[in-house]
């Protein structure tokens, strides 16, 4: 879980109705994943919840952000559910308060190896996206460009492997990014609701993930700064490449983007409102047949 703020926070700085704040600073000159004690570093509070008619079981996570906590304001209650269904889905409901004015962006950071272990660039990777965001050298997102001719185009399914070999020959984000590090911006037919957002499927395996999200879109992330420091489920070290992340999110530093779409995708939270956000994991196994068709209807 990354908090307050998903991504990367341009300087750590950022107004709000004319009130300057200044984050903890972790990445360089920028805040990152909600600063040096961001929310995938807290203790949790968490609850197991009575299994429903569907059979869906499910745990909340709740977490009290006092008031300048990494330096964002307000006293900011976050509540986060996770689900787990009957036919393999794994769902996220994010909710958050406050009583003032602040910036939120929830995500999960989870790296999918669904080979279960080794490299996961063999995995073929979809992404339902037209755009994404070019970045800079200190990985803040400079505009959007169109994925079409380019490496950035996962409209249909493409190995990872072989799109990573052709960045790295030309593509001049890759000498920024070291790999896919990108904010994608999802392609929407309505405003609101679950639409599908990526799919990830692993051949040898059989096994496909598909997300789905409430979120307009998606930081795709090959696992670049992986050195082999952290250790595996099976004893090996884990490197660039072993785990791939699909963060959904609003756009990083969109509190700083001063543009109209920017502004529609505020990530302002204020009292009185209710934070919420969505994201489901649907696995299958085309191998074994051990699933059905996801149902992704949830109560």
């Amino acid at each position: 879980m990354v908090g307050r703020s998903a991504n990367r926070i341009a300087s750590g700085r950022f107004s709000i109705d004319g009130h300057s704040y200044q984050l903890d600073v972790n990445d360089g000159t920028h805040s990152l994943h909600g600063g040096r004690i961001g929310f995938g570093r807290r203790l949790w509070n968490i609850e197991v919840l009575p299994r429903d008619q569907a059979g869906n079981v499910a745990i909340a996570l709740s977490l009290n952000s006092a008031h300048g906590d990494q330096g964002y304001p307000g006293n900011l209650r976050v509540r986060v559910c996770y689900t787990l269904t009957p036919d393999n889905c794994w769902k996220i409901d994010y909710e958050a308060e406050t009583d003032r004015p602040t910036l939120v962006n929830l995500s999960s950071h989870s790296y999918f190896n669904l080979a279960g272990e080794g490299s996961a660039l063999d995995h073929e990777l979809m992404i339902n996206a037209d755009r994404y965001a070019p970045v800079d050298l200190g990985l803040i997102p400079t505009g959007r460009a169109d994925v079409v001719n380019t490496v950035f185009d996962f409209r249909r399914p493409k190995a990872l492997r072989d799109c990573l070999s052709l960045g790295y020959g030309s593509e001049a984000q890759f000498a920024l990014t070291r790999g896919f590090d990108h904010h994608f911006d999802i392609n929407r037919n309505q405003p609101s609701g679950l639409c599908t957002v990526a799919r990830l499927s692993d051949a040898a395996s059989g096994r496909t993930m598909e997300v789905l999200s409430t979120e307009n879109g998606v930081q795709f992330y090959t696992g670049n700064f992986l050195d082999g420091s952290l250790i595996g489920t099976e004893g090996n070290p884990l490197r660039a490449g072993d785990g791939l992340c699909l963060e959904t999110q609003e756009a990083p530093n969109a509190i700083n983007d001063l543009t109209q779409e920017a502004r529609i995708r505020n990530t302002v939270l204020r009292p009185g409102e209710l934070y919420s956000s969505s994201t489901v994991h649907c696995f299958t196994n085309e191998m074994s047949k051990l699933t059905t068709t996801p149902n992704i209807h949830f109560s």
